[in-house]
């Protein structure tokens, strides 16, 4: 049984957002989520656009952005 090049994105995308959240360091976190959620940002357009999909991960990855790129005071 073989996947799909579609799937193998898929999966992609879950481990990179699974292991970010085994990080401990708050900054890794949030660059390899956004790894993730980009991967899944692109399955979802290879979903033929499945906008929950990508709305979602678009927003994870604003907000990580924010929090990556807003210096603290």
């Amino acid at each position: 049984m073989g996947f799909t090049f579609v799937e193998n994105i898929g999966y992609i995308a879950s481990l990179g957002v699974l292991i970010s959240f085994l990080m401990k360091d708050i900054k890794k976190l949030r660059i390899i989520n956004t790894i993730g959620c980009s991967f899944f940002i692109w399955y979802g357009i290879m979903l033929n656009f499945s906008i929950p999909i990508i709305v979602t991960n678009v927003v994870i990855v604003i907000i990580n952005a924010y929090y990556l790129l807003i210096p603290k005071e």
